[in-house]
């Protein structure tokens, strides 16, 4: 048999084995730390470029221009972030502003701007242009704007803050902590570039936050992002910056405006044969109209009219229209100088004929043009608030696009604008309208009214209504087509006619009016007519109670008659004890 000789093998040593332990610790410790340790980027990033960048909201808009010891900013920044309503007039090469109470006018390369026309003189031009572009100097914008600036050191960075901004007070940890943790980063990681470098204790401005990061802005003006654990917070710091304002002293109105259009074509009425009009305060006269390129006015007032009215309890808003001709709209609305001789004729008038409103009925224009007429009242209010007077405007309801008598009037704008906007709430069916209709069917009135009034400020809005009825004629010609022809009648004529036919109307669900038919056997036709009476009017003046809008208004006196005044007052148990 064979002889196995067994040996005993040497164990390893303790130490041996700790160390290799260790050693394989290490090796997959450091495999781990390789793998997904967030070796900080050594790549720094531009932050600003250009000289003399303009800091806003967080970032660079843009960048201005050093002149002397003043800094310019483009007007497309000021137009983009500061005032949309900027606007640059090419014939008078001058930046227009308009504010609530002034009309600025600051012309290129002068060393003179106007303020509501008076000359204000400055060591500098407030307007330079360079490469086709326009600047316009800080210092005099602060006057009208709630912005404050700095120029910051190192970069030259022009910091512009509004009012409601805010940031909050930090400072930089004091512990030592390695150089790259303390650089601001472009994006919330070590790994991405950075823009600056932190010194521990620095103070810096904590504008936002980002999961466990801030962002926060040197003196400078560079800011990125640093983890929190290295930011101590302070006291939050808020922009308030006030302007002082003046409202306009404008005539007072006890109650809902209560106002009637008096139709002057050719001459004033004799007002010793207008009857009293129970309720309204305030009639408008179609006095003034746009009749040149240059923006003249036809003048058809009457200094009589005016104290015969005021004589009665009567405000005197005369009325300005363009004629309804949408070519002389945009000749006489497209420069700045045109616009101002419109003003001027009108502050004029106001003045001669003693008015306490200017009511602006501006129709048939076209779509393109919506924003010259938008300008037209940004420019005027300010100067009739600054003489006393009530600035309103007539508009209708949207009723689509590409339409002149509609889609130009920039609604939310103007209600921004003027003292009331009067909604001309009729010509459901006008009188070319192929089919016969009412004139204003309250449904229509009031889902119209509800859309306006998404736009429109219920105190701003007043109901404008019908006092004339269209008399519909649908005759069968030879050829079996429908003629549809209309003839607009006022209350009383309307009353006449109905006696005259022996009709007696009957209510129309549909129309929330009182409606008659009647044929004709001589002629073959058939003559329809939805009715304004005490009735639809009443429903009316209620309706614009409901909605508690500003008031009525009702075109025009002379198709009213006695019943309309009290059926349309939205304030009746006044209306009683008033002469």
């Amino acid at each position: 048999m064979a002889h196995i000789e067994y040996q005993k093998k040497k164990s390893l040593s303790p130490k041996w084995i700790l160390g290799g332990l260790i050693l394989a610790m290490l090796v997959v410790a450091s495999s781990i730390l390789f793998l997904f340790y967030p070796f900080a980027s050594k790549e720094k990033a531009t932050y600003f470029s250009g000289d003399h960048p303009i800091l806003f909201e967080g970032k660079q808009q843009g960048n201005g221009i050093l002149e002397g010891d003043s800094i310019f900013l483009p007007l497309t920044f000021m137009q983009e972030h500061i005032d949309e309503t900027i606007i640059f007039d090419e014939k008078s090469k001058s930046i227009i502003i308009t504010t609530s109470e002034k009309v600025i006018q600051m012309p290129t390369d002068s060393l003179t701007f106007f303020v509501n026309q008076k000359p204000v003189d400055l060591q500098v031009s407030p307007i330079i242009s360079k490469e086709e572009n326009i600047y316009v100097a800080i210092d005099p914008l602060l006057n009208y704007y709630p912005i404050q600036y700095k120029i910051l050191k190192e970069t030259g960075a022009v910091w512009i803050q509004k009012d409601g901004d805010h940031y909050v007070q930090g400072e930089i940890t004091e512990e030592d902590v390695h150089p790259e943790i303390l650089r601001l980063r472009t994006e919330p990681s070590l790994k991405v570039p950075y823009t600056a470098e932190l010194s521990k204790q620095e103070a810096v401005m904590i504008e936002a936050e980002e999961e466990d990061f801030y962002i926060v802005r040197k003196e400078n003006g560079i800011s990125g992002y640093i983890n929190k654990k290295h930011v101590n917070k302070n006291k939050e710091v808020p922009i308030n910056i006030t302007q002082q304002s003046k409202t306009a002293a404008l005539p007072k109105i006890n109650g809902p405006v209560q106002l009637t259009w008096e139709a002057v074509y050719t001459k004033n009425p004799d007002h010793t044969q207008i009857p009293e009009m129970l309720g309204v305060n305030v009639v408008s006269p179609t006095w003034f109209s746009l009749i040149g390129n240059d923006g003249s006015i036809k003048n058809l007032a009457s200094l009589d009219y005016s104290k015969w009215a005021q004589s009665k309890g009567y405000q005197v808003w005369g009325l300005f229209s363009n004629s309804f001709d949408p070519v002389l709209t945009h000749e006489a609305l497209k420069d700045f100088e045109t616009r101002q001789y419109i003003i001027r004729q009108l502050l004029h008038f106001s003045q001669m004929y003693q008015l306490q409103g200017i009511n602006f009925d501006i129709e048939n224009v076209y779509q393109e043009d919506g924003p010259l007429v938008t300008q037209l009242m940004r420019e005027a209010t300010p100067y009739l608030h600054e003489a006393g007077l009530v600035v309103s405007m007539d508009i209708t309801f949207y009723a689509g696009e590409n339409n002149n008598w509609s889609s130009f009037y920039e609604r939310s704008k103007l209600a921004g604008i003027v003292d009331y906007l009067i909604i001309m709430a009729y010509d459901e069916h006008s009188g070319s309208s192929p089919v016969a209709g009412s004139v204003s069917s309250l449904p229509w009135v009031e889902k119209n009214l509800q859309a306006l009034l998404k736009e429109v400020p219920k105190e701003k809005l007043i109901l404008g209504v019908p006092l004339y009825t269209r008399l519909w004629k649908e005759q069968q010609k030879e050829d079996g087509t429908i003629e549809v022809s209309s003839q607009a009648l006022s209350m009383a004529k309307i009353k006449d006619w109905l006696a005259e036919k022996a009709v007696q109307p009957v209510y129309d669900e549909v129309t929330g009016q009182n409606y008659a038919e009647y044929y004709a056997e001589a002629e073959k036709a058939t003559y329809k007519v939805w009715i304004e009476d005490e009735l639809s009017l009443n429903k009316r003046a209620s309706l614009a109670a409901a909605y508690q809008l500003a008031g009525v208004a009702s075109w025009s006196r002379l198709f009213g008659d006695q019943t309309a005044w009290t059926a349309i007052n939205m304030d009746p148990n006044k209306a009683v004890t008033q002469k």
